[in-house]
C-alpha cells in the first residue's frame, strides 16, 4: 500500500471487512495499527498466521486511516489479491 494513494490495489478497511477478506482467501496483505485494541485484532492476526498472509504493522490507527485515505483512524485494513 505504501504512503501513496495510487488506487492501483483494492483495499478493505476495518476489522470486520479485513477478517472476512482473510478468511475468504481474498487478502494479499493485512495492515494492523499497533495502538488498536487486542480484542479487535487478535482473531485477524491468528487468521493471517494460519493462512501465511503478511502482516504490516503501522504505528497508529490515525496513520493507518491516513494511508487508507480516510479521515478517521483504522484498526485494520487489507489489500486484496
Amino acid at each position: 500500500m505504501g504512503s501513496s494513494k495510487s488506487g492501483s490495489s483494492k483495499l478493505v478497511i476495518g476489522a470486520k471487512q479485513t477478517f472476512k477478506a482473510v478468511t475468504n482467501d481474498k487478502a494479499a496483505k493485512v495492515y494492523i495499527a499497533r495502538d488498536a485494541e487486542e480484542h479487535v485484532t487478535k482473531k485477524i492476526i491468528d487468521a493471517c498466521n494460519s493462512k501465511s498472509i503478511d502482516i504490516v504493522y503501522i504505528d497508529t490507527m490515525r496513520e493507518l486511516g491516513d494511508m487508507c485515505g480516510i479521515d478517521v483512524g483504522a484498526a485494520t485494513a487489507a489489500e486484496l489479491k
